[in-house]
């Protein structure tokens, strides 16, 4: 059950429907990245998002200003234990530069009541530095 809820979740995300979105958060849900990512930073967004208004925000209406078209991501494993999921991935996308976009991510999430309660997101951010901006930062 709980590994469906994840996969539901990410095409809800994709979707950049923000009722799809909303649908798959807790109302108290926290979205944790790496501090400074080239995402957060290109978008002056927060890393750290909390509640399920911010989270719909990002994922319907910021998101897809930098990630403009052709956003996939392949699943490489997915590992559940009890309302804990571990999601190793890749995204890759065509940037609203025209940059092509790609990075391995993995992802921890807690579910609650059958919903994301709280997902960690970790990348290699140096290298999304380098595709955003053309350069990793100091």
């Amino acid at each position: 059950m709980s590994r469906s809820i994840v996969q539901d979740a990410f095409q809800a995300l994709a979707s950049n429907d923000p009722e799809k979105i909303s649908a798959v958060l807790t109302e108290d849900a926290e979205w944790l990245s790496p501090p400074g990512n080239a995402t957060a930073v290109a978008l002056g967004a927060p890393d750290h998002m909390v509640g399920r208004e911010a989270i719909v925000r990002f994922f319907a209406d910021d998101f897809p200003r930098l990630f403009a078209r052709d956003v996939t991501v392949a699943f490489h494993g997915l590992h559940v234990d009890g309302e804990r999921v571990v999601v190793e991935a890749t995204m890759t996308a065509t940037l609203a530069n025209g940059n092509d976009y790609g990075n391995d991510y993995c992802f921890v999430f807690e579910l609650r009541d059958g919903l994301i309660h709280r997902a960690r997101e970790y990348a290699d951010t140096a290298r999304g530095h380098r595709m955003v901006f053309g350069e990793a930062p100091q």
